[in-house]
C-alpha cells in the first residue's frame, strides 16, 4: 500500500516538471515569436521612416536619359537634398492603394541645398491627374531654375544669355548621310554608341552623342553627319495633347524666350506669354484664367499681371530628342519635386541578359 502511495506521489511529481517544463517552453516560444515580430514592426517602421524622408530606390524605364543613365539603371534618390515631403494621402505602404479623395496638408521639410542648374531630378509628373504624390515619377536635368530667362535655339539652349555646357553624355538626333547602294548596319551603330531611330530614303536619323557623331563620321560608307534641325515655320505641336507647346509658334528645336517661373516673381501679361503660363495660373496654383480677346481676368477680375505663388522649373531629358519634357508639357512647380538622384547602385542590361557592372556604385553628376 506503502509502494503505491510513494509510487503515484512520484507519477504527480513527474507530471509536476512536465507541465512545468511545457509552460516553460511555451514561455520561451512566446518570447521569441514576440521578439521576431517586434524586430519584424521595428524594420518595416526603419523602412518607412527612410523611404519617406531620407532616401529612395528608383529605375530607369526608358531611354529619355541616356547615356548619362540607361534602361535599367536602379537609383539611390535622396529626399535630404531638397527637404522630403511629408505625407499627402493615407494609404498601405509600399503599395499603390491609398484612400482616394482623402488628402493631407502637407510641406516640405527643410533640405541642405536647393535645386541647381543641371541637377538630376526624380518628380512627379505634372501631366497626371492625381494627388501629388502618387503622380508618375520622372527623372530629368533640370535646365532650368526658378527666375532664369531660357531660350532654345536650334536645339541649343541659351540661359540668361549664355549658351548652356554640352556634356559628352547628351544626344541629340543626326542626319547621316550614306553613299549610293550603302547601308548602316543597326549593330554596328548600336556599338558605337548610337541608335537608329528611322530611315528617309538613303538618309539615317540616328540619336548619339557628340563623341559617338565623331566616330561615326569618318566611317568610309557615310557622306555626311549633320544636326537634325526643323526649320523655325514648321509647327509639330498641333496634334498633340499638350498645352504648353502649343503656346509657341515654331517646334521644340526653337523656342523663347521665356522665364522660369519663381514664387514672388510678378509678369507682365502679353499676347506671346499668357498661353505660356496659363497652365501654371489656372492648374498648380489654383486661378480661374479668362481671356477674351484683349482682355483677361483672373478670378472674375480684370488683370494686366500675375504673381507668382511658389517656384517652378524646367525639365528636360539629356538625349534630346528621345524626351517628353517640360519642352512639351511645361514647367514643373516646386511641389512635385521628390529628391535628387545620387548614385546607380545595380544596373541591368536587358539585351545582353546580364548586369552592367562597370556602372554599380557610380555617382551621378
Amino acid at each position: 500500500m506503502a509502494k503505491r502511495s510513494g509510487r503515484r506521489s512520484t507519477l504527480r511529481a513527474r507530471s509536476r516538471i512536465r507541465e512545468k517544463q511545457n509552460k516553460d517552453e511555451q514561455i520561451r516560444a512566446k518570447s521569441w515569436a514576440r521578439e521576431w515580430m517586434d524586430a519584424i514592426l521595428f524594420a518595416l517602421i526603419a523602412a518607412i521612416i527612410i523611404r519617406a524622408f531620407f532616401i529612395e530606390a528608383y529605375r530607369i524605364p526608358s531611354p529619355s536619359m541616356e547615356q548619362t543613365l540607361l534602361t535599367g539603371d536602379f537609383l539611390l534618390v535622396s529626399k535630404m537634398h531638397y527637404g522630403a515631403r511629408t505625407p499627402m494621402t493615407v494609404g498601405i505602404p509600399f503599395t499603390n492603394i491609398y484612400l482616394r479623395g482623402v488628402e493631407i496638408p502637407s510641406f516640405r521639410l527643410p533640405g541642405f541645398t536647393d535645386i541647381d542648374r543641371d541637377d538630376i531630378v526624380v518628380f512627379n509628373y505634372p501631366v497626371d491627374r492625381e494627388i501629388v504624390s502618387r503622380k508618375t515619377n520622372y527623372i530629368k536635368r533640370a535646365s532650368g531654375i526658378p527666375g532664369d530667362t531660357l531660350m532654345i535655339d536650334n536645339k541649343r539652349f541659351i540661359r540668361n544669355g549664355e549658351p548652356e555646357e554640352i556634356r559628352p553624355t547628351y544626344e541629340h538626333e543626326y542626319r547621316v548621310e550614306v553613299a549610293d547602294q550603302r547601308r548602316l548596319s543597326s549593330s554596328r551603330v548600336r556599338e558605337a554608341g548610337g541608335r537608329i531611330t528611322r530611315t528617309d530614303g538613303s538618309d539615317y536619323m540616328i540619336n548619339m552623342s557628340e563623341q559617338v557623331k565623331e566616330k561615326i563620321a569618318g566611317w568610309s560608307e557615310v557622306e555626311n553627319v549633320e544636326l537634325n534641325i526643323w526649320p523655325e515655320s514648321l509647327n509639330q505641336f498641333g496634334q498633340l495633347r499638350f498645352d504648353f507647346a502649343r503656346a509657341f509658334n515654331g517646334n521644340y528645336h526653337n523656342m523663347g524666350p521665356f522665364i522660369v517661373p519663381r514664387q514672388g516673381l510678378e509678369l507682365d501679361f502679353s499676347d506671346q506669354n499668357v498661353e505660356v503660363y496659363r497652365e501654371v495660373i489656372e492648374r498648380f496654383e489654383g486661378n480661374e484664367l479668362e481671356i477674351n480677346g484683349d482682355e483677361i481676368r483672373i478670378n472674375g477680375e480684370l488683370a494686366d499681371s500675375y504673381t507668382f505663388e511658389q517656384d517652378y522649373y524646367f525639365m528636360v531629358g539629356d538625349s534630346r530628342d528621345n524626351s517628353e519634357d517640360s519642352r512639351f508639357w511645361g514647367f514643373v512647380p516646386d511641389d512635385h519635386i521628390v529628391g535628387r538622384a545620387v548614385i546607380i547602385y545595380f544596373s541591368w542590361d536587358a539585351e545582353r541578359f546580364m548586369p552592367r557592372f562597370g556602372r554599380l556604385f557610380n555617382l551621378i553628376h
